[in-house]
C-alpha cells in the first residue's frame, strides 16, 4: 500500500491518464505556433486580418452573422446578458442555479452589471420547459447551459429545445446559450452546430475545454448585438494588443479535434460503462452524453484516494488526481475525454476495474 503518496502525485507518476489531451503546459502553444509563418501580422486591439477571418471563421460555423473573439468567457457571458437586459430595459435574467455566473464569478453579473438572477428548476436536475412557461418572473433573457457540467453534463432532449426556443420568441425573451462544451455535444444531438445555435439569439463558445486551446472564446449573434459587445469588451478591458496567442491556439485545435468530437463521445461511454460494473461507484449520467460526466464514489475520499494510489502504482494507469468530497462516505470527480483515453492499453485498463471493484467489494 502507498497511502503516503498523494494523489495528484500518483496520478502524474502514472504512465498512462484516461482524460483530457495531455499536460496544459508551454508546448500546447508551441505546438500551434508551428503552423503559423512568423512573417503573420498579430491583430491588433480587436482589429485586423488575423483576428477577422478567425472570427469570420466561427460565425459561419456557428450559423450567426458575427462572432467576437474574447480572451475569456466570463467576460462574453457577462456582456451578452447586459446587452439583453438593456435592449429589454429590464435587468433581470434567468438561469440554472448551478449556472456558472451564479457559483464560479464572484458575483460579477450582479456586482458589475447590477443584473439580477432567477433561478430555475431544482438545482439536480436540468431545466425543463414547463419551468420557463411557469416563470413568474418577467426577464430579459434566459441563459442554458448546454451540457449541464455541474450536474454530470446533463442535456434535455432536442424537442425541449426546440419548445423552449419557440415559447421565449413567442413571449420576447432573448436566449443565450452558455455553449461553453458545444462542440462535445454535436455527436449525441446528431446535429450541427448551426442547427443548435439557430435555437439562440446569442451564443458562447469556448477553446480550451474540449478543444483544448490555450484559452478565449466567441461570442456571437447578429450584427447589431455583436456590434455592441465589441464596445464591451473595451469596456471590460478585453481589447488586449494582441490576441493572437488565444486565436492561433483556438484555431489550430479546432481543426485538429473538431472531427475527433463523435471518438471523445463513445470513449466516454466506453469508460462509463466500466465504471459502472464495479461495487458502490455509478456515473452522473449512467450513459454520458458527451464525452464528460462525473464519477460518484459511495466510499469515503480517504479510502478511496488511498485505493487509487495503489492501483495507480500497480498498473500505470491514472484515472483522476483530485475527487471532491459530496459527504463523510462518498464524493465524486469530474472526466472530459480527450486525446489520451485512445493510447491507454485496453487490456490494461480492464484490469484496472477488476482490480477497483474487487477492492471496493471488501
Amino acid at each position: 500500500m502507498s497511502e503516503h503518496i498523494p494523489l495528484a502525485e500518483a496520478f502524474k507518476r502514472a504512465e498512462y491518464q484516461v482524460a483530457g489531451h495531455g499536460s496544459r503546459n508551454i508546448q500546447v502553444l508551441k505546438e500551434a505556433l508551428d503552423d503559423v509563418d512568423s512573417d503573420t501580422d498579430s491583430d491588433m486591439y480587436g482589429k485586423g486580418t488575423f483576428i477577422e477571418d478567425f472570427e469570420e471563421k466561427m460565425a459561419e460555423y456557428l450559423g450567426k452573422e458575427r462572432a467576437v473573439f474574447f480572451p475569456s468567457g466570463t467576460m462574453a457571458q457577462q456582456i451578452a446578458l447586459r446587452i439583453w437586459c438593456d435592449e429589454k430595459g429590464l435587468k433581470k435574467v434567468a438561469y440554472h442555479p448551478l449556472c456558472h455566473l451564479e457559483i464560479h464569478e464572484e458575483d460579477g453579473l450582479k456586482e458589475l452589471h447590477h443584473i439580477e438572477p432567477i433561478l430555475l428548476a431544482d438545482e439536480n436536475r436540468i431545466i425543463d420547459l414547463e419551468d420557463v412557461v411557469n416563470m413568474e418572473e418577467e426577464i430579459s433573457c434566459l441563459l442554458l447551459e448546454l451540457p449541464q457540467r455541474e450536474i454530470g453534463g446533463q442535456l434535455p432532449d432536442y424537442e425541449t429545445l426546440e419548445a423552449i426556443s419557440a415559447h421565449c420568441r413567442e413571449n420576447g425573451i432573448r436566449l443565450h446559450l452558455d455553449g461553453a462544451r458545444l462542440f462535445e455535444i454535436l455527436p449525441y444531438y446528431q446535429k450541427t452546430a448551426d442547427d443548435i445555435c439557430a435555437l439562440f439569439d446569442s451564443v458562447y463558445v469556448s477553446f480550451y475545454k474540449g478543444i483544448g486551446g490555450v484559452a478565449g472564446a466567441i461570442l456571437a449573434g447578429d450584427e447589431a448585438f455583436t456590434e455592441k459587445s465589441k464596445v464591451w469588451k473595451r469596456r471590460h478591458g478585453g481589447d488586449l494588443i494582441s490576441l493572437y496567442p488565444y486565436i492561433i491556439s483556438a484555431d489550430h485545435y479546432f481543426e485538429e479535434r473538431i472531427g475527433k468530437m463523435g471518438q471523445y463521445h463513445e470513449e466516454a461511454k466506453e469508460l462509463a460503462s466500466l465504471f459502472n460494473q464495479c461495487h458502490a461507484v455509478e456515473t452522473k449520467p449512467y450513459e454520458p452524453v458527451s464525452n464528460m460526466f462525473h464519477v460518484h464514489f459511495h466510499v469515503s475520499k480517504e479510502k478511496i484516494e488511498s485505493i487509487l494510489v495503489d492501483l495507480y502504482e500497480t498498473t500505470g494507469i491514472g484515472l483522476t488526481s483530485n475527487l471532491r468530497e459530496t459527504s463523510e462516505t462518498s464524493c465524486y470527480y469530474e472526466v472530459s475525454i480527450g486525446d489520451q483515453y485512445e493510447y491507454v492499453p485496453k487490456d490494461q485498463l480492464r484490469s484496472v476495474f477488476q482490480l477497483l471493484d474487487e477492492r471496493l467489494a471488501r
